[in-house]
């Protein structure tokens, strides 16, 4: 077990690319195994490209097949989504999987061929705050009137609404992003950091929200971790990483072997941070197995 004076240190998992032959039967013996085996929670990546099932609708499937398994975004595109529209479908999914619903959100995709599938009537990270403030509102209150750059609303309501509001996370590693979440989130979620970023990241968090004169919960802070498997070679994981990340070191941001992830968490642990996404670096040729190793070397980390 990992100690944080922060709160208790979750691990969950990020799914990747499925088998073509049969996507549908792999994503179901995913969630299924991920549910068995009592791991915390299902992070699923908003890439419309990729052989994975859409983050929503893979949110609302997984959320239905199973009872006690989290499931978050990691993260959604909000510039260039209606955030009313947006905001109907997560009170829909809370009241449905009550305190399951794990939504994190993102200025940009990934990948620059994404990018195109996002248009935004003005600057993108304005376009995105305002957003992020609709979408609150209409998670938390009966009526809402807002008169913004972008969007105009008189009296919207979306119904049904969870008892509790969402908490809502946001992704980013630059400082404007950073200080972002400490004036407009709930949570954090960071992705190609080391664990020396991540401590500094949380520290101008803290500060940004002080400022702000609120605060972000205590265990609301947490990062990918991406692990190659043994027997994978790590040198595409390696390659995306530094295509990510060209001021960095890759093999300080990709953890390599069950050893070198449980070594990274202990390490952001150590930093302030208690939640964590392990993403594997390649496709899963059998998730039992994956699991089975998973909570034999990492399992015992969380507390």
């Amino acid at each position: 077990m990992v100690s944080s004076p922060h709160g208790k240190v979750r691990i969950g998992v990020g799914s990747v690319g499925l088998r073509s032959s049969d996507p549908g039967g792999e994503f179901d013996e995913f969630v299924d195994a991920l549910e068995r085996a009592g791991i915390d929670s299902l992070w699923l990546p908003d890439l419309v490209s990729a052989p994975g099932v859409d983050a929503t609708i893979g949110t609302a499937w997984a959320a239905a097949r199973t009872r006690t398994l989290k499931i978050g975004t990691g993260v959604t595109v909000l510039p260039g989504r209606n955030p009313m529209l947006l905001a109907a479908e997560l009170a829909s999914l809370a009241v449905l999987a009550p305190k399951r619903i794990l939504p994190a959100f993102g200025v940009r995709a990934a990948t620059p061929s994404e990018r195109q599938l996002y248009p935004v009537p003005g600057r993108r990270a304005a376009v995105f705050e305002e957003s992020l403030v609709v979408l609150r509102r209409l998670l938390s209150e009966d009526a809402v009137t807002h008169h913004g750059e972008f969007f105009t609303l008189d009296d919207a309501s979306v119904a049904p609404r969870p008892a509790r509001p969402l908490d809502l996370w946001l992704g980013g590693r630059a400082d404007v992003g950073l200080r972002r979440v400490g004036r407009l989130a709930d949570g954090w979620l960071g992705s190609f950091l080391t664990p020396d970023e991540g401590a500094r990241a949380r520290t101008v968090i803290e500060r940004a929200a002080a400022d702000a004169g609120r605060a972000v919960e205590d265990d609301h802070y947490g990062v990918n971790v991406t692990v190659v498997l043994p027997g994978v070679d790590p040198g595409r994981a390696l390659a995306r990483a530094a295509q990510q990340r060209p001021d960095a070191d890759p093999e300080q941001l990709v953890a390599v072997g069950w050893g070198g992830a449980a070594e990274q968490i202990r390490r952001f642990v150590e930093g302030g941070l208690t939640k964590f996404v392990v993403r594997p670096a390649a496709p899963v040729a059998d998730w039992a197995t994956f699991l089975d190793e998973f909570r034999a070397e990492l399992g015992p980390l969380e507390s």
